[in-house]
């Protein structure tokens, strides 16, 4: 695709508001008081969605709170970064119904990961907004100077590239295939990508670098979900592939391994590939910029990001 100019929201401040939503599952008292206690530590304000703390089975309260609770922060002129509490499920059920005028009258931050890249994606097709694929803000009770916490500080408050390094601790540092990429970074969690497939929101990947990570997913599974991506087209054309944390994937009994899967259907796609990123979720993960452009270089195993974020 030709590169396009991502909307970059403007970094966070001291004093600048927090709002702390729950588009998707539900989210414990306490890890929300811990997200909390490390953004104010950051000099920042926080303010909890009205609804942040419900519970309806297993998501966040009902679609209409979570929406609302969505919206209204993106709408208040005084948020300056919206930072979902968790993932689990059920962003794709409230997502069609996003305020995507008050996103493009006033960008500002968004971080998540996992179910929240229906969100990233979202915001990329209907307001072209760079966001952060990072933690979401109940894992910053693994404490303000976990790396996790700190790469998160960095990237909401510095418009500075990230580059992650591939790391022989990750289980997919194995997966590569040589060469240098350079395109949108897009993506995220591939099981919302591959159930993106067929929506508005599903991102036309042509010239982009893909990012993919996940957790709880046999090897089959890992398969299923790349072959409907090759099978679609969604990845055709692609620049190149970021491959992040497969966590807790392993085949159970006999078969061949999440690893071995990855190098085979990747390998279809006849591009750069590069394995073992820490993003994704891992005890920690990197946070970095989705929607902006980065460079894929495999044979020096690094992916670097350009901000999301504006001074």
């Amino acid at each position: 695709m030709t590169m396009i100019e991502p909307v970059r929201p403007a970094t966070l401040a001291d004093g600048d508001l927090v709002a702390l939503v729950s588009p998707s599952g539900p989210v414990r008292a306490a890890r929300a008081d811990a997200a909390v206690g490390v953004l104010t530590g950051w000099g920042l304000r926080t303010r909890l969605g009205e609804h942040a703390l419900a519970r309806n089975g297993y998501l966040a309260g009902t679609d209409e709170q979570r929406l609302a609770d969505l919206n209204g922060a993106f709408a208040d002129p005084e948020v300056r970064a919206v930072l979902c509490l968790r993932g689990g499920y059920g962003m794709q059920r409230i997502v069609d119904g996003l305020d995507l005028d008050a996103v493009r009258d006033d960008p500002k931050l968004v971080m998540g990961f996992s179910d929240i890249t229906a969100l990233h994606l979202a915001l990329w097709q209907g307001a072209r907004l760079a966001t952060v694929h990072g933690p979401v803000a109940a894992q910053l009770d693994k404490g303000a100077q976990s790396p996790t916490a700190l790469g998160a500080k960095t990237v909401l408050t510095s418009a500075v590239p990230v580059t992650v390094k591939a790391d022989e601790a990750e289980s997919t540092f194995r997966v590569r295939r040589p060469g240098r990429a350079e395109g949108v970074l897009l993506g995220g969690n591939l099981a919302m990508l591959a159930s993106s497939v067929g929506t508005v929101h599903m991102p036309d990947l042509t010239g982009a670098i893909l990012l993919i990570e996940d957790i709880n997913e046999q090897p089959y599974r890992i398969d299923r979900m790349l072959t409907q991506l090759l099978r679609s087209g969604a990845l055709s054309g692609l620049a190149g592939v970021a491959i992040g944390q497969f966590t807790d994937c392993d085949a159970e009994g006999e078969g061949p391994s999440a690893e071995d899967v990855l190098e085979e259907r990747l390998g279809a796609a006849g591009v750069p590939v590069l394995g073992g990123l820490p993003i994704g979720h891992g005890d920690q993960h990197v946070a970095i910029g989705v929607g902006v452009p980065a460079v894929l270089d495999a044979d020096a195993g690094t992916l670097t990001v350009q901000p999301v974020g504006r001074a």
